[in-house]
């Protein structure tokens, strides 16, 4: 895995600090493109950044974090080379992966406690896309 990219909104600010001791039990490396406190900002002033870096290679996969998810990942998505997926349960997480060979992890911090990220997490970083008949599927989503 490359370096993990992470972007939060103020409300996505504290899941975003745990999931850095996360990645860092774990040995993951990653860039934070912010926020960096819980100021009130506007979440895609981070999401453009992390888009940016996953769609170039600087950054794989990204973890992006608001209030609900919505936001962040609607942004995110503003972008063609970006499959940003909202889990909020393990089973999303995995199912994003396999199906959707999603390249950034999106959880709705004010939702979900630290032991739902974890899982959710391992089970976003352990799923491989299947490939098949998802692949013809992902070749379809950017506008041409």
């Amino acid at each position: 895995m490359k370096t993990i990219g992470l972007a939060s909104d103020h409300a996505g600010y504290e899941l975003k600090e745990y999931i850095k001791t996360w990645l860092e039990a774990k040995g993951y490396t990653f860039k934070d493109f912010g926020t960096y406190s819980e100021a009130s900002c506007d979440y895609a002033d981070f999401a453009h950044p992390l888009a940016l870096a996953v769609e170039s290679g600087e950054c794989y996969p990204g973890i992006a974090v608001c209030g609900s998810g919505q936001g962040i990942g609607i942004t995110l998505n503003k972008h063609q080379g970006i499959r940003a997926a909202l889990c909020w349960i393990p089973e999303i997480a995995h199912l994003a992966r396999q199906h959707n060979d999603a390249n950034i992890l999106v959880m709705p911090g004010r939702f979900i406690d630290k032991a739902m990220a974890d899982t959710i997490m391992e089970e976003f970083f352990t799923t491989e896309f299947e490939g098949g008949r998802h692949q013809a599927r992902i070749e379809k989503m950017p506008i041409k």
